[in-house]
């Protein structure tokens, strides 16, 4: 241990990243080699939130850090105000050797899994404050006094990653917003304390009808109706799945139906925890009818329009030849388009696909009736 980290190559592959977020996974693969670490993890400090980029080999032990709890329990946050100040930190600013040997985090979830040791790195900028997490196992040791000096110096030159991270995302964010608004559907996204970061016009139309945000927070006129909202938001948020949809929320108002809250994790918008939009909200109303939203499907997907229309026409559970011969294309060519669908929605089979793209036309076509 004690090797010169190799700066040029964790800047390139974050850099790579900001811009293309599947690539967050390979930029952790790559900090893991140049700092000769056991694993590596990029937390949002301020989120808690499961869906993170992280190295092949803490797949396991993120699956019990999550599934035991341990999320809500990690210690190593504690470290957040060591970190802000010092731009790195380890488990020895906040605890003793002694301390370490008989702590639950440390004995419990760590040490059967054959890891101690960590090294985090702030990567910040404005109110963005992520953490560059580095796992060493109890044989290798902790990080030396040497490599966190230079993790030091790694965290100043990291420091514009984020600024171009959220630029992009928000770019992202707006697009699938505009997206929805072409379909006629109402929406709204939030980011990871579940505030609301946008409003596109047709949300803005609702307003005062049903629908208000309040102190940067999505409320209805009905309390039991805003509780429960939130309460949808906050199990979407904790789900580790980029792509998810939460049952309808009705929203009561005074004449009228009730309006229908969808919470949305939508791959290519919310594609992990760094992601400025978290949610998306889309607000039905059960009165209007907007039209298809195959656009919808292009932007909070990455889809072309042939694959858009493909992925309208499966969304009602057709059969992938008979979707081919009304679209008029060979089988072949859909069945390569539905490959290049599975790959950007993280989905592997049909039925998970026509899931989810079942409630989106539902969404964004008819909404729920009675």
């Amino acid at each position: 241990m004690g090797a010169q980290i190799d700066f040029a190559a964790i800047s390139a592959a974050f850099s790579e990243a900001a811009i293309d977020p599947t690539r967050w996974n390979d930029a952790m693969e790559v900090a893991l080699r140049a700092t000769e670490s056991a694993g590596a993890l990029l937390f949002d400090i301020k989120g808690h939130l499961p869906n993170i980029p992280r190295s092949a080999s803490m797949e396991s032990s993120f699956d019990v850090y999550v599934r035991d709890g341990w999320i809500n329990r990690d210690e190593r946050y504690r470290l957040a105000p060591f970190l802000a100040r010092n731009g790195v930190s380890s488990e020895f600013d906040l605890l003793r050797p002694d301390d370490i040997a008989k702590h639950p985090y440390y004995q419990e979830f760590l040490a059967p899994l054959g890891l101690r040791w960590c090294a985090l790195v702030k990567i910040a900028a404005g109110d963005d404050f992520w953490s560059l997490s580095l796992q060493r196992t109890i044989k290798q040791g902790p990080f030396l006094p040497e490599e966190m000096q230079q993790l030091s110096e790694l965290s100043k030159s990291l420091g514009s990653v984020t600024a171009v991270a959220r630029a992009l995302g928000f770019a992202r964010a707006k697009g699938a917003l505009d997206a929805f608004s072409t379909s006629g559907t109402a929406a709204l996204m939030l980011d990871q304390r579940g505030e609301v970061l946008g409003v596109n016009n047709a949300a803005e139309q609702l307003m005062g009808k049903g629908l208000q945000v309040t102190g940067r927070r999505i409320a209805s006129n009905d309390r039991n109706a805003t509780e429960a909202l939130d309460r949808a938001l906050q199990a979407l948020l904790r789900r580790p799945a980029s792509s998810a949809t939460m049952p309808p929320v009705p929203l009561p108002r005074s004449k009228g139906r009730p309006l229908f809250a969808y919470a949305l994790r939508l791959s290519g918008v919310t594609w992990n925890a760094l992601a400025p939009c978290q949610v998306i909200i889309v607000i039905v109303d059960p009165d209007e009818c907007p039209r298809p939203p195959e656009v919808a499907f292009q932007a909070c997907f990455g889809l072309t329009l042939a694959e858009a229309r493909l992925a309208r026409e499966l969304s009602s559970g057709e059969e992938l030849a008979i979707a081919a011969d009304r679209l008029g294309v060979c089988y072949e060519t859909a069945r390569n388009r539905l490959k290049a669908i599975f790959a950007k929605t993280d989905t592997h089979r049909q039925s998970e696909l026509v899931s989810l793209f079942s409630r989106l036309a539902k969404v964004g076509g008819h909404g729920p009736t009675g």
